[in-house]
C-alpha cells in the first residue's frame, strides 16, 4: 500500500515525545521520516517507559515505528552541514528543541529556507517561539497545567491529577501534524514553505471547550468534578453486582427515557425533577444515587447487554487486557502485532484515523540506532563509503 504522504520526506530532529509523536503520525500515513539521533545514545525514548527485564523499551517500538534511524551529532559543524544537505532534499524539518537552539547551530528557518524555499519547519515547544516564556524549559506536564487541563482533572477534595498519559505532549504533536498538513497544502498554492509553531500549552488550551468564555463572560470557574460534568445527568460511573464499574451516559431526554424503561422506572421521566435535561442537572446527585442503587443489583455483563439492547450508551472501563481481548477491537484491527528483531511480536495500537483508499500502515517497529545510515547518507546524499566511515570515526555519525 502507498500512503497518502508517501511523496513527503520528513527530517525529525526532536527527542522524547512531543516532536517524535508528530513524526510517528506523519510516518503512519506514508511519509519517509528520517530520524536524526545522537551517535552515542540516541533518543532517550529508547530507554523510557516500562521495560522488560532485558531492558528494551516498549515505548520506542511504537513512537519510532516507520522511521529510519540515522546518527548525526547536531552540535558539530559537520553534523550541521549534513542537516543542510538533507534539507535540500526534504519537505519538512521537525524539531522540539528550546527556541534559539537551531539558530545557534546556524540552522534558522531563514538559513534553511535559503537552501530550500519549499521547506516547512515544524517547531514543537512548551511555550512557542515567541513571548516572554519562550526561553523556558517546558515539559508536557507544565503545558497541561498552564493550558488549564490539570486544574479541572481529578476529584474536588484532592490536588489536581494527571490523566495517566502524556496528553500535553501528544496534543501538541497532533496539532503539529495538522499544521504540517495545512502548510503542505498551502505550499501547493504558494510554492513556499513556512514555520509551524506548536506550543504545548496552546494545544491543551485549544481543547478546553468553553472554559475561557465561561469565566470571561459569566464569571464561572470550572472546578474538579471527578467522573461527572456538572449539570449533565445521568452521565457517571456506576457500580454493579460483581464489583465492576460501568459508564452510563443517558443525559439526553430520549435516552433517559430508554434508561428508565430498562430500570422499570417509568415514574422517573414523569417526575418534574428529572423530566428535562436542566432539571436532571439540578438534581444530579439524587438521580445518580437512584441509578447506582439499581445498577448495584445487576452483574456488569447483564447490565451492559440490557443497556445496549435498549440503545443506552454504556460501556466498561477497559484495561490494556480488556482492549486486546475485545471482539470489536479485534474485528477492526485497532490493535496489531508488529515484528521486532529483539522483542519478537509487539502488540501496539494501529493507525488512526482510517482512510478508505490510501490508508496508513505500520511497516516496521522502532529501528536500531543508526540502522539506516548507509541508506540515507550514501543513497540520498551520495556520500561514498569512505566519507561515511570518516564521519563515523570523527563521532559525527
Amino acid at each position: 500500500m502507498i500512503g497518502p504522504l508517501s511523496d513527503i520526506r520528513v527530517l525529525e530532529t526532536g527527542t522524547l515525545l512531543a516532536g517524535p509523536f508528530c513524526g510517528q503520525l506523519l510516518g503512519d500515513f506514508g511519509a519517509e521520516v528520517i530520524k536524526l539521533e545522537d551517535p552515542g545514545k540516541g533518543d532517550p525514548m529508547r530507554q523510557w517507559g516500562r521495560e522488560k527485564p532485558h531492558g528494551q523499551s516498549l515505548w520506542w517500538p511504537v513512537v519510532a515505528r516507520n522511521k529510519k534511524s540515522v546518527t548525526c551529532n547536531l552540535r558539530t559543524p559537520e553534523g550541521q552541514d549534513l542537516v543542510r544537505k538533507l534539507v535540500e532534499k526534504a519537505d519538512v524539518l521537525l524539531e522540539n528543541f528550546r527556541p534559539g537552539t537551531l539558530e545557534r547551530w546556524g540552522l534558522s528557518y531563514e538559513e534553511l529556507a535559503a537552501i530550500n524555499p519549499r521547506l516547512i519547519l515544524v517547531r514543537v515547544t512548551g511555550y512557542g517561539q515567541t513571548g516572554p516564556y519562550s526561553p523556558r524549559a517546558g515539559f508536557g506536564s507544565i503545558g497541561e497545567a498552564m493550558g488549564g487541563l490539570r486544574y479541572v482533572t481529578g476529584e474536588s477534595d484532592r490536588a489536581p491529577s494527571r490523566s495517566g498519559i502524556s496528553i500535553g505532549d501528544s496534543l501538541a504533536a497532533t496539532y503539529a501534524a495538522f499544521g504540517t498538513l495545512a502548510a503542505l497544502h498551502a505550499r501547493e498554492r504558494t510554492g513556499r514553505g513556512q514555520v509551524v509553531d506548536s506550543a504545548i500549552y496552546e494545544a491543551v488550551l485549544a481543547m478546553m471547550e468553553s472554559l475561557i468564555p465561561e469565566w470571561g463572560i459569566a464569571g464561572y470557574r470550572r472546578e474538579r468534578t471527578g467522573p461527572i460534568l456538572p449539570n449533565v445527568a445521568p452521565s457517571n460511573v456506576y457500580p454493579t453486582a460483581d464489583g465492576s464499574d460501568v459508564l452510563i451516559a443517558a443525559n439526553q431526554d430520549t435516552v433517559f427515557r430508554r434508561l428508565a424503561d430498562v430500570m422499570e422506572r417509568p415514574d422517573l421521566p414523569a417526575d418534574a425533577r428529572y423530566a428535562t435535561h436542566g432539571a436532571r442537572g439540578e438534581n444530579q446527585t439524587e438521580l445518580d444515587d437512584i441509578i447506582a442503587a439499581w445498577t448495584r443489583t445487576v452483574p456488569s455483563a447483564k447490565l451492559l447487554a440490557m443497556l445496549h439492547d435498549a440503545g443506552v450508551p454504556a460501556g466498561g472501563i477497559y484495561t490494556a487486557e480488556d482492549i486486546i481481548a475485545d471482539p470489536h477491537v479485534q474485528a477492526r484491527e485497532a490493535v496489531i502485532t508488529v515484528d521486532h528483531p529483539e522483542l519478537g511480536p509487539v502488540p501496539m495500537q494501529n493507525v488512526a484515523p482510517r482512510l478508505s483508499s490510501t490508508p496508513g500502515q505500520v511497516k516496521w517497529a522502532g529501528p536500531a540506532l543508526g540502522s539506516h545510515n548507509e541508506e540515507v547518507y550514501q543513497g540520498i546524499l551520495g556520500l561514498s563509503a569512505a566519507e561515511v566511515a570518516a564521519l563515523h570515526d570523527k563521532g559525527v555519525i
